[in-house]
């Protein structure tokens, strides 16, 4: 079964690519607050914040 995807502001539609992945924040935190991604051998820490913001840090 597909993961829902938000649909994006009006604003950004006209800037993103057709062919670009778009994934809801809420299919990859999966109800967590936090998830790392690994990225060439680094991590990198996806966020969310208590105002509903994310950050990404590494």
């Amino acid at each position: 079964m597909p993961h829902p995807v938000a649909p994006l502001p009006r604003h950004r539609l006209a800037s993103a690519p057709a062919d670009v992945r778009r994934i809801s924040s809420q299919s990859l935190l999966e109800g967590a607050r936090e998830l790392v991604i690994q990225h060439q051998g680094g991590e990198y820490h996806l966020r969310l914040t208590r105002n509903d913001k994310l950050i990404l840090t590494k």
